[in-house]
C-alpha cells in the first residue's frame, strides 16, 4: 500500500510542480502578444518555441525524464519504502536512490533552471514572454509525456524502462 501510494504521490506531486510553473509562466508567455512584435521577435519566437519543443518537450521529457520517471513510480510500487515514498516526487526525479550519472544529472538541471529562471526575470517584455512562451510548451508536452509513460509502465505489458536505482542498473 505504501508503494503504491509513493507511486501516485511522485508521479501527482511533479505533475503539480510543472503545473504551477505553466500556471505562473502562462500570463507572462501571453503577455507577449500585447507588445507589438518585430519581425526579429517573431523569427526569435518560432525559433525558441521550436528549440524548447524539440530540446525540452522530446529529448528532455519524451526520450529521457519522462520514462525514467514512471519507470521509478512503479519501482516504488515493487519496492515499497517509507522514506522513499514520502519523498517520492524527489525519488522519481532522480534526487536519491539513483545512479550517480542521474543524481548529477538532476542537481545540474536543477542549478540550470535555477540560473534560467534567475537571468529571464531580468529580461523585458517581449523577449521574457518569447522564452516563457517556449518553456510552458515544453513543460505542457512534459506533463503529457509523463502521463503517456506512467500509462505504460502501470497498463501495458512488456514496459522495460530502467528506474536507474543503484541495484536496478
Amino acid at each position: 500500500m505504501i508503494g503504491k501510494l509513493g507511486a501516485v504521490w511522485g508521479i501527482g506531486g511533479l505533475v503539480l510542480l510543472l503545473g504551477e510553473a505553466i500556471y505562473r509562466l502562462t500570463p507572462i508567455a501571453m503577455a507577449t502578444f500585447d507588445s507589438r512584435l518585430d519581425p526579429l521577435h517573431w523569427v526569435a519566437l518560432v525559433v525558441w518555441v521550436s528549440a524548447m519543443l524539440v530540446l525540452e518537450g522530446y529529448r528532455g521529457f519524451q526520450k529521457s525524464f519522462s520514462p525514467r520517471v514512471a519507470a521509478r513510480a512503479k519501482y516504488l510500487t515493487e519496492h515499497p519504502n517509507v522514506v522513499r515514498s514520502l519523498f517520492a516526487p524527489f525519488f522519481c526525479m532522480g534526487y536519491f536512490y539513483a545512479t550517480r550519472a542521474v543524481k548529477i544529472r538532476s542537481i545540474l538541471l536543477t542549478i540550470g533552471i535555477v540560473a534560467m529562471i534567475l537571468g529571464v526575470r531580468q529580461v523585458d517584455q517581449p523577449w521574457r514572454g518569447i522564452v516563457d512562451l517556449g518553456v510552458v510548451l515544453g513543460l505542457t508536452w512534459g506533463i503529457v509525456s509523463i502521463g503517456v509513460f506512467t500509462y505504460l509502465a502501470f497498463a501495458a505489458e512488456g514496459f522495460d524502462r530502467s528506474p536507474e536505482t543503484p541495484r536496478a542498473t
